[in-house]
């Protein structure tokens, strides 16, 4: 497993053998301005969305904690009729709290919680309290995107200088 993330154009190559993930981690990258690279070996669908989330929590921990970065980043972002908020802060209690049940939709062929299995393995590998707020939405494709492009806003934010 390995995972890169610079400044950049936003321009990704992602391979987690999970096809929406790979979009969600494209469209983080997009709207955050970062060049991600992120490879996973095969591994069932739940292993994989918790080993990415745990490569590019592991990748952002040393650049939220630079010298000079602010450790704490906000953004809301829609996607389509779904609008989401993401605050995070660097702690040393990491945890997620959110208001979004995903649990009964389907992703890319995945069922449960896609979002929130990323999520926790991306918040105890950076070391962040992330808080995920849907604000509205329904198409849970419209939910995914909308938290995933928030994160990467917010994690542009909290790795600026």
């Amino acid at each position: 497993m390995s995972a890169r993330i610079a400044p950049g154009g936003g321009t990704s190559n992602i391979a987690t053998g999970i096809p929406v993930l790979d979009h969600l981690l494209a469209e983080l990258a997009r709207v955050g301005g970062f060049e991600l690279a992120l490879e996973l070996p095969p591994a069932d669908g739940e292993a994989e969305v918790a080993a990415a989330g745990t490569a590019l929590g592991e990748t952002f921990a040393a650049l939220l904690r630079a010298d000079g970065r602010p450790g704490h980043g906000s953004a809301f972002m829609p996607a389509e009729e779904a609008l989401a908020q993401v605050v995070f802060e660097v702690s040393e209690r990491p945890l997620v709290a959110s208001n979004v049940d995903l649990s009964e939709a389907r992703a890319g062929g995945l069922g449960g919680d896609l979002a929130a299995r990323f999520l926790d393995a991306f918040a105890d590998a950076a070391g962040v309290t992330l808080h995920v707020r849907l604000i509205d939405g329904e198409d849970s494709r419209h939910v995914l995107e909308a938290i995933f492009k928030a994160l990467g806003a917010a994690l542009s934010q909290a790795c600026a200088r």
